[in-house]
């Protein structure tokens, strides 16, 4: 068992801080980062102290196995402003807890919670600055760990960093999304890694998706390795169907990550009175109530986007639009979940913890 050598995290502050340059109205989705980051490295079975200092590059040796291997995880959360400038974190226990059953799937160290979780409150507290308060605005939290041991034997590394960095976001919308069913590629295999948040799962999906845009498709809705029968994610988000008034999304599974944000619109579905099914959705059935109009919508569920609609799918060359119903469940959901995490509404599920 690993030992952690935990003291007060140590801070040190950026000699001047960069935000008077940034254009918060025009921020690009994870393109600017904050003054500082967190970082702890993993040596040979103990976690060294945490600390606080400048974001800045840092040099890693060119034999690091995260290059070789690809031992790689991170957490995508965020934080929020309230109308009185507190801050808050949504549901921050959920990612810590994934982050460590994806580490541990990849044969990485689990991170103890006073570093992951006193960390992220305190280098958050320090960044409050960035927070814009009202709608759409956010601090997008990128918590990860790479490999940095040495040398190309074919083995589990034995240094580990840890690492929390930080984005100011705004609300993040990306057009219209058409989509195509995934009919030969595969986002992830039975006994493989699709329920750890590892980097090298979206790596796969980068090339059937470009595939996909050059066919005018900005995303690939994922379906089972073994049939392509079954409908598994949407891009990089967890996916959401309604037919007639019946709300469907598959159960998690290993091949299918358990998204924070996909469970949290199905507890306000559930909420609601919203009719919700969780089981294998069929191709096959999607197909059908798109040609009989008991389709009314498909979306994406994530932390970036929260709640994406799909406009339309594309199956055996066949494209089948979908019009966004008057009573749309993904645009209600998105509402019911921002106005908690941005405290218009009661948080009764305690979701919300304050920095």
């Amino acid at each position: 068992m690993s030992q952690n050598r935990n003291s007060p995290i140590k801070i040190t502050h950026a000699p001047e801080s960069k935000i008077n340059s940034v254009d918060f109205e025009g921020l690009i989705f994870g393109s600017i980062f904050t003054d500082h980051m967190l970082t702890c490295d993993y040596i040979d079975g103990n976690w060294d102290k945490p600390e606080i200092k400048p974001y800045a590059p840092f040099m890693i040796d060119p034999s690091a196995k995260v290059f070789h291997y690809g031992q790689a995880i991170f957490e995508g959360m965020k934080a929020f402003k309230d109308d009185n400038n507190d801050v808050w974190l949504f549901r921050p226990a959920e990612n810590f807890e994934r982050f460590n059953k994806s580490a541990a799937r990849m044969a990485m160290p689990e991170v103890p919670a006073e570093i992951f979780m006193d960390g992220l409150r305190q280098l958050v507290d320090l960044e409050r600055n960035w927070i814009k308060s009202g709608a759409g605005n956010s601090l997008y939290i990128r918590p990860f760990m790479i490999a940095v041991g040495t040398g190309v034997m074919a083995t589990p590394s034995q240094h580990y960093r840890f690492m929390i960095i930080l984005s100011p976001a705004k609300s993040y919308y990306s057009g219209d999304v058409k989509v195509i069913i995934a009919e030969y590629y595969s986002r992830a295999a039975n006994g493989g890694i699709g329920a750890a948040k590892a980097a090298g799962n979206y790596a796969a999906q980068f090339y059937p998706t470009k595939l996909a845009n050059e066919k005018g498709f900005q995303q690939i809705i994922w379906t089972d390795d073994a049939t392509h029968t079954k409908l598994e994610e949407a891009g990089t988000m967890n996916v959401f169907v309604r037919i007639g008034d019946t709300l469907l999304t598959a159960p998690t599974s290993e091949r299918i990550l358990d998204g924070v944000t996909r469970k949290s619109l199905i507890q306000l579905a559930q909420k609601c009175g919203i009719n919700l099914d969780i089981r294998s959705v069929l191709v096959n059935e999607i197909v059908e109530a798109a040609r009989d109009g008991s389709l009314k919508e498909i979306f994406g569920a994530g932390t970036a986007a929260v709640v994406n609609p799909i406009k339309g799918f594309s199956y055996q060359d066949t494209y089948y639009e979908l019009a966004t119903p008057d009573d749309s469940f993904a645009l209600q959901l998105k509402k019911e979940l921002n106005d908690i995490q941005y405290r218009l509404a009661e948080d009764v599920f305690g979701w919300m913890e304050k920095v």
